[in-house]
């Protein structure tokens, strides 16, 4: 019987991509550039959480954004509109960006002297968990109609993530949703994970979540 090669790709894939990641994480600290990702499944409200952080943040850093979608241009729109600098990225059906896809990103959104970039990543729990974007912290966003029990149906996100946002407060006496339960099976995942429940429709708890924005990136500027 003839011989033959077995090549783990996805193996090769995710070890390249880490690599670009580390070296995208340099460069960013060279620049003194804080970037975020901030991931959540679609509709759990990530572009109306960063209209209001960007509403309280922008005196105080220099804000860019990239809009990550696999198609159209409705929430770059919505960012444009807060007077934020914003890019567009389309994916061309992928559900994910990867560290070099961030770079293009960066590039094309030519963001000098900005503090923070926030990509807001596909909206997904799979997949953008498994792909290193060279950020320097990772942020999720759940919200109350999605359950409390997404930690432990989507592990991966949860344990990546430094903050867990938990969105539309203002809706949970209309949902069956254990606020307590939550964030013990978060903490279970990864015990050092900042959660903030809030509204971004109302502004309840939004001040928690941007103050330890503001200071997360700060510090990461005096460090370098």
């Amino acid at each position: 019987m003839k011989e033959f090669r077995v090549l783990e790709i996805k193996e090769s894939v995710f070890a390249d991509n880490n690599a670009d990641a580390d070296r995208l994480r340099e460069e960013l600290k060279e620049s003194n550039t804080f970037l975020l990702n901030l991931m959540s499944s679609p509709g759990a409200g990530k572009t109306s959480t960063l209209v209001k952080t960007i509403a309280a943040l922008k005196y105080k850093l220099n804000i860019a954004v990239m809009e990550a979608d696999i198609d159209s241009d409705v929430d770059a729109a919505t960012i444009a509109a807060t007077g934020a600098k914003v890019i567009q990225l389309h994916t061309g059906g992928m559900c994910h960006l990867d560290a070099d896809m961030t770079r293009q990103g960066i590039k094309g959104l030519d963001a000098e002297d900005t503090d923070l970039i926030v990509l807001e990543n596909v909206g997904n729990l799979v997949c953008p968990a498994e792909f290193d974007t060279g950020a320097t912290k990772n942020a999720m966003i759940l919200s109350v109609p999605e359950g409390d029990d997404k930690p432990l149906k989507y592990p991966l996100m949860f344990q990546i993530c430094d903050a867990l946002i938990i969105n539309k407060i203002d809706t949970i006496s209309m949902f069956d949703f254990d606020m307590d339960a939550c964030i013990k099976r978060a903490r279970k995942l990864n015990p050092d994970i900042k959660v903030f429940p809030l509204s971004a429709k109302t502004g309840e708890g939004m001040e928690a979540w941007t103050s330890w924005l503001y200071e997360t990136v700060t510090a990461n500027q005096e460090i370098n």
